[in-house]
């Protein structure tokens, strides 16, 4: 009797000690990668986003859009490829917001917005002080997680404590950047007295001349001594306040005033943009970006172990640290949910099958959920996938194809050594999985027929 033999199969079966051998390389190998994989909550979107920027000082929301906005969105509205185009105009400033499709590149979108901003310049203000800024929106950018650092301290003392945060945070390979919020920004005010100044005889111009040129360093060339060039330096940066107040102003017409004879100097700060609170208290906030592809986990970890670390041995007691907003919290408990169901699937589908297929059967096919997990894992790091929950609930969903897969062809063993007394285990899988082989494919790729179209699913959820 002539059987149907699948020869990978066949050669699997005759190679058996080879097959277990390169099955203990794969477990090992998909170990070592999922330890190196990037976990993350969400996989990566890039949408090509950009912000078109104008600032035009004296200038009414009105204008702003007739002689900004509109000659902007004129020369945009002809690029191929945009999906929509929004804009805001307010006093002094106008935003163009342009959304291509998701099948445009980053690079080529955003040389397109800039040559259309570019062919617009002609049509705008010639007083412009800027050309308009062209800025894509990033969606890495977002912060991973919120460090507030509070305390009976002032804003400015918790700003050094952040700013100890800000550098170890930052020498991570896995940051991008940390940015500071809600912090006072250090600032030298010169508060003009407008009648004094116009009685002097002085104008705004003279007093910005003569704090620009004294608060300047300036090589003073070489020296020779004892055989040895020296390079010289002039330095003329203002130490103290004092000195800045007694600079000589001089005007056009040689009269000459002391800075604080007509100015009062104060060491101060600049006006708060942004401000930080926690429970009701005034904090200083560090937003923490994370570099594109890197692991989230492994980040959050790291910065967990620089903030115990900072805590014991820079920081004084009464500083507190909290850290909110922790986007590796949900990825941890979806990556133990995937091990949990792997773990769970591993032991039902034993237990299941322990009362149709026997013990050993059903150890070889439960085996198959964890091996074919691990058989993914060398692939996702050449197709830059990382460990999110689209790809988790993907395992998901293929563990039961598998499982079903394995069932069919040792049902079909058993049936075969049943009919014929006379054959080997050896023989009775060889011609199992020639006879099923077609079925199962078949089968299998009903399955994933469904879920073919959604390759060609346009927009964010495709």
């Amino acid at each position: 009797m002539n059987h149907k033999i699948f020869k990978p199969t066949a050669w699997s079966i005759e190679n058996k000690t080879t097959i277990y051998i390169i099955t203990f390389i794969v477990s090992l190998a998909g170990l070592m990668i999922y330890g190196r994989l990037p976990k993350e909550q969400f996989p990566e979107i890039i949408i090509p986003q950009f912000v078109v920027t104008t600032i035009y000082p004296g200038t009414s929301p009105e204008d702003m859009e007739n002689l900004i906005t509109k000659p902007i969105e004129k020369q945009l509205k002809s690029v191929s490829g945009i999906k929509r185009i929004k804009s805001q105009s307010i006093a002094d400033f106008a935003m163009v917001i342009v959304e291509f499709k998701t099948g445009v590149t980053v690079p080529v979108a955003k040389q397109k917005v800039q040559d259309a901003v570019d062919k617009s310049k002609s049509d705008l203000p010639s007083d412009l002080d800027n050309d308009p800024v062209v800025q894509e929106v990033d969606f890495s950018e977002f912060p991973i997680m919120n460090i507030n650092i509070s305390g009976n301290y002032s804003l400015e003392k918790l700003k050094k404590y952040a700013e100890i945060f800000q550098d170890d945070i930052e020498a991570l390979p896995e940051i991008t950047r940390v940015d500071i919020i809600g912090a006072l920004n250090r600032e030298i005010q010169i508060n003009v007295d407008l009648y004094r100044m116009q009685a002097a005889g002085f104008t705004f111009r003279d007093i910005e001349g003569a704090i620009a040129s004294e608060n300047i360093n300036i090589s003073g060339g070489e020296l020779n001594v004892n055989d040895v060039r020296r390079t010289l330096r002039v330095t003329g940066e203002f130490k103290d306040m004092e000195s800045m107040r007694n600079i000589v102003v001089r005007s056009g017409t040689g009269a000459s005033v002391l800075l604080r004879d007509i100015a009062d100097v104060e060491d101060s700060y600049a006006e708060r943009q942004d401000f930080a609170r926690l429970e009701g208290k005034s904090v200083i906030t560090l937003n923490v970006i994370k570099r594109g592809g890197a692991n989230l986990i492994e980040a959050s970890d790291k910065i967990n172990e620089i903030s115990e670390k900072l805590k014991t041995t820079k920081l004084p007691a009464g500083v507190e640290v909290p850290i909110t907003g922790d986007q590796s919290d949900r990825t941890r408990v979806q990556l133990n949910d995937l091990i949990n169901s792997v773990i769970l699937g591993f032991i039902f589908v034993v237990l299941v099958l322990m009362f149709f297929m026997g013990t050993t059967n059903a150890i070889f096919v439960g085996l198959a959920v964890p091996l074919s997990i691990l058989l993914a894992f060398l692939f996702m790091p050449s197709l830059h996938y990382s460990l999110n929950v689209i790809v988790m609930f993907s395992f998901l969903l293929g563990l039961g194809i598998v499982v079903d897969d394995a069932i069919v062809v040792i049902e079909n063993t058993h049936r075969i050594l049943h009919d014929n007394k006379d054959l080997s285990v050896a023989q009775a899988a060889k011609m199992a999985a020639g006879e099923v082989f077609l079925p199962v494919l078949s089968g299998t790729l009903t399955n994933v027929a469904p879920f073919f179209p959604l390759l060609f699913w346009p927009g964010i959820v495709g």
